[in-house]
């Protein structure tokens, strides 16, 4: 079994977005060697999470933060009584802090429209940490 893993960070600019990674992460799978597998990427942190979603349109992404947003309000839950994020960690649960996607002959197994973001749920932040696993 052959394993490479990769840590990166990325900042984010605002309280809520998506940003996308998939380019970091196709070139850790192009470093990797590995021609058929398993990547896992993971966000480190309660507050963010990873989504594969449509990359091509940029409304999927605004929807996606509008949609937990709705489901999610800001400002009503117990734990925002100790600093305001509530929401965050609640919204980073429901999405949760990883993916795993196929690697195939030596890619990134994803589909034509869909892409790997990065959910920020309380930010800005300096440094998002994002682990990268690619397993033969």
């Amino acid at each position: 079994m052959s394993i490479r893993q990769t840590e990166f960070t990325i900042s984010t600019s605002a309280r809520e977005a998506l940003y996308d990674i998939t380019g970091r992460v196709k070139k850790e799978v192009l470093n990797s060697g590995i021609e058929k597998g398993l990547i896992n990427v993971y966000v480190r942190g309660a507050t963010a999470a990873i989504m594969i979603q449509e990359g091509w349109d940029y409304s999927v992404q605004n929807d996606a933060v509008a949609l937990l947003a709705k489901l999610i309000p800001r400002g009503v839950w117990e734990h925002d009584r100790q600093d305001g994020n509530g929401d965050a960690h609640l919204k980073a649960g429901l999405v949760g802090p990883s993916e795993s996607i196929p690697v195939i002959a030596g890619k990134i197994g994803l589909s034509t429209w869909q892409n790997i973001f990065l959910c920020e749920f309380d930010g800005p932040r300096e440094k998002r940490s994002i682990v990268i696993t690619v397993t033969a």
